[in-house]
């Protein structure tokens, strides 16, 4: 037993140094003016013993807080705005299956019938049938899920299928509409940048392509032969070219009028890794080629859930894809699902690579979820890299405890704070799971108590490892000097006032 307390402790001793932080390295904090001690003593009387949620809600809902990293577009825009663009499209909902139907015809004779036998409801019918109306949330969204006794599905199955319900009207000339109202709903909210993963980057198919890149998923040498040889050939490719330009052109008309002197938005694409390896490595191309232009497409990403057959058994080779196209486009900023995985999804050896391939095959700059971090076989390793490099994970809690059941001392930020590597705080769908970016801070602060130099830090850092420019962080983050200067104002006298009482 004593030999065992030995090398426990002599472990817990290596660990710690391999993160020690250098005495001559460490930079003192500024002395905080009256107004941010003031507010440092507010925020650390709600976190007190039994965390005041109601007034922490408060708190951080006035509180300035940067930019949303993890953010989806079409998960983000909340299902009675998706009701509202049936009507601007021309669609309706079937009240039996909770589906859109978009074919013309098939409305047309719906409608044409007497209006007890219709089945096919308009946003203005969707509202006045209450109870097609309140199964139609419980369906396209969370909502209900944890309060009600209905027979459901698992939650990460609701979770996903929620995109499968709305997706005619997600993806259906509503873009700048849905834009508009996140910018609206941020801007109440206290956020100034959101960095939004907006659309599917074109790809083509092609299944001779797919059969080499299984056959040659073990050889990095052939592997990179065949990437560069189809990736030559979309280059040469004028349809390709051309729908490429088209699909940028679209991205800059719907983004036209949304960023202002209060507000900024930057948009990722992104390559679905359930698709075959044809699909996703032309829809790489596709991706970074444009990132690579600059603009307003600031990166790329890979989305999906993560354990479903495919994507498990392409995952090393969606990586190898990424490491290649790295490789001709360095500049090219990458955010990367990875460890969106919780014991009992997948195999325990499932769980041990994810985020050290995302890291040391894909090069990923920023780290999305990776909440099976405990699991990886190189996690230590992982943590001082990422640390050291100073590669960020994006904490999205909410979604993780809705869809894996991660929270709590379960959750990995537990660890990630511990060995100092770099995290922010984001939202991921908050459609689907009806949340705000405010909700996610009163999680961090009412879970895991940090001080509110953490909580300040993170909300700069939101800034600081967005995928800007070096221009647009600078000037996002002279106005959160700004914002933070009048919110500490603002606390301090909120301290005097209750103190008199």
């Amino acid at each position: 037993m004593m030999q065992k307390n030995l090398l426990a402790a002599a472990l817990s001793i290596s660990v710690a140094a391999a993160f020690a932080v250098p005495a001559a390295a460490r930079t003192p904090a500024p002395a905080a003016s009256p107004n941010e001690a003031a507010t440092a003593r507010h925020y650390a009387a709600l976190i007190a013993g039994t965390p005041k949620t109601a007034e922490l809600t408060l708190f951080f809902s006035q509180m300035p807080k940067g930019g949303d990293l993890h953010h989806h577009y079409s998960g983000a825009v909340y299902a009675e705005t998706y009701v509202d663009f049936l009507e601007k499209r021309g669609f309706c909902v079937d009240k039996r299956s909770y589906t859109i139907v978009t074919d013309k015809a098939a409305i047309d004779a719906d409608r044409a019938k007497p209006a007890a036998a219709r089945t096919c409801l308009t946003t203005a019918e969707v509202y006045a049938d209450d109870q097609t109306y309140r199964e139609l949330l419980q369906r396209w969204s969370s909502k209900d899920f944890h309060n009600h006794g209905a027979d459901q599905p698992p939650p990460d199955r609701q979770f996903f299928s929620t995109f499968g319900y709305f997706g005619p009207v997600a993806d259906s000339g509503n873009f700048h509409d849905g834009l508009v109202e996140l910018k609206e709903r941020a801007v109440r909210e206290n956020v100034a940048y959101i960095e939004t993963m907006y659309k599917l980057a074109p790809f083509v198919a092609n299944a001779d392509f797919d059969a080499k890149a299984w056959q040659n998923a073990e050889n990095d040498a052939a592997l990179d032969v065949q990437l560069r040889g189809w990736m030559t050939a979309l280059d040469q490719d004028a349809k390709f070219t051309a729908n490429l330009a088209d699909f940028v052109a679209a991205i800059d008309k719907e983004a036209a009028g949304i960023d202002d002197e209060r507000f900024t938005m930057r948009y990722q694409l992104y390559v679905l890794r359930l698709l075959n390896p044809s699909q996703v490595f032309s829809s790489m191309v596709s991706a970074f080629k444009a990132a690579h232009r600059g603009g307003k497409i600031v990166g790329v990403n890979i989305v999906g859930q993560e354990s479903r057959m495919v994507p498990m058994r392409d995952y090393t080779l969606h990586m190898k894809m990424f490491r290649f196209l790295k490789k001709v486009y360095p500049d090219v900023k990458v955010a990367m699902h990875a460890g969106e995985l919780a014991l009992g999804d997948v195999r325990p050896e499932d769980l041990q690579y994810h985020i050290d391939q995302a890291l040391n095959i894909a090069g990923a700059n920023r780290i999305g979820h990776g909440i099976d971090l405990a699991h990886e076989t190189n996690a230590p390793a992982l943590m001082k890299a990422m640390r050291a490099k100073d590669i960020p994970v994006e904490i999205n809690l909410t979604s993780n405890a809705f869809i894996s059941g991660i929270e709590g001392e379960n959750h990995p930020v537990t660890l990630y704070r511990k060995y100092g590597v770099p995290y922010v705080i984001s939202t991921d769908d908050a459609g689907v799971t009806r949340h705000t970016l405010s909700n996610e801070y009163v999680l961090f602060a009412s879970r895991y108590k940090p001080s509110y130099a953490e909580i300040k830090k993170t909300a700069y850092d939101s800034i600081r490892y967005s995928f800007l420019d070096k221009d647009g962080k600078a000037r996002l983050a002279r106005q959160l000097d700004a914002r933070f200067a009048k919110f500490e104002a603002d606390m301090a006298a909120l301290e005097r006032s209750s103190a008199k009482r």
